[in-house]
């Protein structure tokens, strides 16, 4: 029996994946990606040739059985996502389940992910924090930012940068405008930004033109 490695890839700057990711990835018989194109100039770069096959949210729970009786039979597989960790906010979990159910070994490599360097950056506190990773687009979401207002612990969230404006804008309702955060946006790329201030002040600032970039918000729990 094999081994399913979860491996995390960079974020945007290439010289953050680890020697042991890349070792890895050239070891595996198979590589599973979030989008293939994307994986494709990542393995590429560092001279990984291997097959490599997709393994989305739209498609992992169909394929999950399959991948499953392949590890069974002895096949290393690698998962890996267009960005960060495997599992956070992207596929993952379920295979992960279904591995350890039936009792094939699961090993996670450490490395990159968006929302540690956001959260150290935003100047607010970080013993004690709350991953809440993407809101409820329709359903739940009110819901979910009236529980949240009384959270104490520091949250931290992503967000498309196409609803931004409106997640700050619901977040100064729910929680008062001078209630502190920041937003963080293309980590470690060339026009990486982390612009701090009250909810109101982010609001107003990031209304105020177009918003390109992956975004991870941070805001201070209540009674901070």
């Amino acid at each position: 029996m094999s081994k399913l490695y979860m491996v995390p890839t960079p974020i945007g700057n290439l010289g953050d994946i680890t020697l042991r990711a890349i070792e890895i990835l050239k070891e595996v018989d198979l590589v599973l990606a979030e989008d293939t194109r994307k994986s494709g100039i990542l393995l590429k770069h560092f001279q990984i040739n291997k097959p490599v096959h997709s393994h989305h949210k739209f498609n992992e729970h169909r394929t999950i059985e399959s991948l499953v009786q392949r590890l069974m039979g002895g096949t290393s597989i690698a998962l890996i996502t267009d960005a960060g960790t495997p599992g956070i906010s992207d596929p993952g979990f379920l295979l992960v389940r279904a591995c350890i159910k039936e009792g094939i070994t699961v090993e996670t490599l450490p490395g990159p992910t968006a929302f540690v360097p956001a959260l150290v950056n935003s100047g607010l506190p970080c013993e004690k924090f709350v991953f809440e990773g993407f809101l409820p687009q329709k359903k739940g979401r009110q819901k979910r930012l009236t529980e949240l207002a009384t959270e104490t612990r520091t949250m931290i969230l992503y967000e498309s940068p196409y609803r931004l404006v409106k997640t700050l804008s619901q977040m100064t309702k729910h929680f008062g405008p001078d209630r502190k955060g920041s937003v963080s946006r293309e980590l470690t790329k060339i026009h990486e930004e982390t612009v701090r201030g009250t909810l109101e002040e982010l609001a107003q600032h990031f209304g105020q033109g177009t918003i390109k970039g992956e975004i991870v918000i941070v805001v201070e729990g209540s009674g901070a």
